[in-house]
């Protein structure tokens, strides 16, 4: 189920017209309820074990890679395919068809006559055939600026300069995870039994992490094949600020968009978690975490390099006004409102990035109200029409319900500007200039203010002549509205599922939309390249294979630089 206000007893959280602004959206961290945190966190809680089974690499680190995954109600396989790949031919954009490597995640065994089906189509991603064993399926790219320089460093017995990773955090970056049933690979639905990927994109999160550990043992194999007299492992403080890059575009925005009941339920396990957590009475210990949190976001944000330059000017007042913050922080008393009172001091001298940081922030305090509410971002989504209300219920429904998409300027050719499309050849979402570019006429329903202000004045001129008729009545007369009623209806206890946009308007910034998302995934370092698509690293700061087992304090975070102190 998800979340309905209609419910009593719920704690108050903040409206959703604050909550679910664009901007805001836009401004969002990482958090314990991020699917790389809950992911990881199962997957040390419940010591999964995860084990090379092949390593058929050459001195370049070119061949096949398998690991095999036990957890304790089931077993998998990720197979990895590394390849040389010309340089003209690296690239991050969707249209690329070669990569360094490509791999995928499969439940079960791996025999020799599927390793051989797999090593023919899956480094052809897209145009590949699988089948549903097959539970994600990705590629990535080396990273230019650190790979060769890491393995350089290792060769000559030497470790890479933190700062490499501080610029750039990872060896690898993806270009797509796909799961959820492209191109033939298994559809969520048949994860709903799985008791190890059942929330959201956690089975792509895992396969990520994978990466990661194998990113790691590559570098280290060639090294060791380069200078086997002088090579050294990678420090381990480097290995766990060590990430993996992913570049993301407009492929991603509509998904917010197309599952808004998801959504809701992703906010509100947010906005809850919060709630709870302004309800607690602060004493010294989780003060002085917190303080000591503000100085470890502060530094990661600090840490994070981008060229994009309204990005670079929002870190910057970010960062000023958390020096603002603590600063006043540190001046006051320790009282049971202390979080209140610092919520409301970033509310009301903050910027949305402050906020929403400090959000963030004050989840880490209490595990054990905000972890349970990582196992409810899964829903059950579907839109189902009720033909029998009453029209003048429908009317009251859509007023109330979504007063902000109708009290939106829609006439003007500014907030007409985009059209969203999806490409034939990618199956990927993309977004076109109405006055300029053609496919208008394609045009993919994610104007949702758009199509409630239609319906609604369709609505009042059929109420006038019909006022008592039911919602069956006006949709044979109008059908062209069953998609906007059903969502409407569908959407009634929904608090958090819309966005408050015009998705179309000139100045809407996919970026927005993609950063909203990739928070959620567990994303840091955001690293726009253009208005519609950005650079991110995941699992920086994150347990490694090898600790799994060992005592776990989920405290990984918004990484910092680390210090090797001497460690080689």
């Amino acid at each position: 189920m998800w979340y309905s206000p209609c419910e009593p007893s719920q704690p108050i959280l903040r409206p959703a017209d604050q909550v679910m602004d664009l901007d805001r959206l836009g401004s969002q961290f990482q958090s314990r309820l991020s699917f790389v945190r809950s992911s990881m966190r199962r997957m040390m809680n419940q010591q999964w074990r995860i084990r090379r089974r092949r390593f058929d690499l050459d001195g370049e680190g070119f061949g096949t890679a398998i690991y095999r995954i036990d957890t304790p109600h089931a077993h998998y396989h990720c197979v990895i395919f590394s390849a040389y790949l010309p340089p003209e031919k690296r690239s991050d954009r969707v249209i690329a068809d070669q990569w360094d490597v490509s791999f995928v995640l499969l439940a079960g065994d791996v025999d020799e006559l599927q390793l051989q089906d797999l090593r023919r189509n899956v480094p052809l991603q897209e145009a590949g055939r699988f089948d549903s064993r097959v539970l994600v399926l990705s590629r990535a790219n080396r990273s230019l600026r650190n790979f060769e320089r890491f393995v350089a460093a290792l060769a000559e017995g030497t470790q890479p300069d933190p700062q490499q990773l501080a610029e750039v955090g990872y060896l690898y970056r993806t270009t797509a995870v796909y799961g959820n049933g492209k191109f033939g690979i298994a559809d969520f639905s048949c994860l709903q039994g799985n008791e190890d990927f059942t929330q959201p994109f956690s089975a792509q999160m895992f396969t990520v992490y994978l990466l990661r550990h194998f990113s790691i043992e590559q570098i280290e194999h060639m090294a060791r094949a380069r200078n086997p007299q002088r090579a050294v492992g990678l420090a381990i403080a480097l290995q766990r600020y060590l990430g993996v890059g992913n570049s993301t575009g407009l492929g991603m925005a509509p998904f917010l968009i197309n599952h808004p009941q998801l959504v809701n339920q992703w906010v509100w396990a947010r906005e809850t978690a919060l709630a709870q957590v302004l309800g607690q009475a602060a004493d010294l210990p989780r003060v002085e975490r917190l303080r000591a949190l503000l100085d470890r976001g502060r530094r990661h944000v600090q840490e994070t390099v981008t060229d994009d330059q309204r990005q670079a000017a929002l870190d910057q007042c970010t960062l000023a006004d958390l020096a603002r913050l603590i600063q006043w922080f540190d001046a006051q008393p320790v009282s049971p409102d202390l979080w209140t009172r610092v919520q409301g001091w970033a509310q009301s001298h903050g910027g949305k990035g402050c906020q929403e940081l400090l959000v963030s922030l004050l989840l880490e305090l209490y595990p054990q109200l905000v972890d349970p509410l990582a196992e409810q971002m899964a829903v059950s989504e579907g839109f189902r029409l009720n033909a029998d209300m009453p029209l003048t219920e429908l009317r009251v429904l859509m007023e109330n319900h979504y007063r902000w998409a109708l009290e939106l300027d829609l006439d003007s050719p500014a907030a007409n500007h985009f059209f969203w499309y999806r490409s034939v050849e990618k199956e990927e979402p993309r977004l076109g200039e109405r006055a300029m570019e053609p496919g208008a006429e394609k045009e993919m329903q994610l104007g949702i203010a758009h199509n409630i202000q239609r319906c609604h004045t369709a609505l009042l001129a059929y109420l006038e002549q019909h006022p008592q008729q039911l919602t069956a009545h006006f949709l044979l007369a109008q059908p062209q509205f069953k998609g906007t009623v059903c969502r409407l209806q569908g959407m009634a206890c929904c608090a958090y599922g819309e966005i408050r946009a015009n998705l179309l308007h000139r100045n809407m910034l996919p970026i927005d939309l993609l950063r909203c998302k990739l928070a959620f995934f567990g994303a840091g370092k955001f690293d726009p390249k253009s208005s519609r698509w950005v650079r991110i690293t995941l699992f920086q700061g994150a347990p490694l294979v090898s600790e799994i087992g060992q005592p776990f304090d989920d405290d990984w975070n918004f990484a910092v630089m680390p210090t090797l102190d001497g460690e080689v």
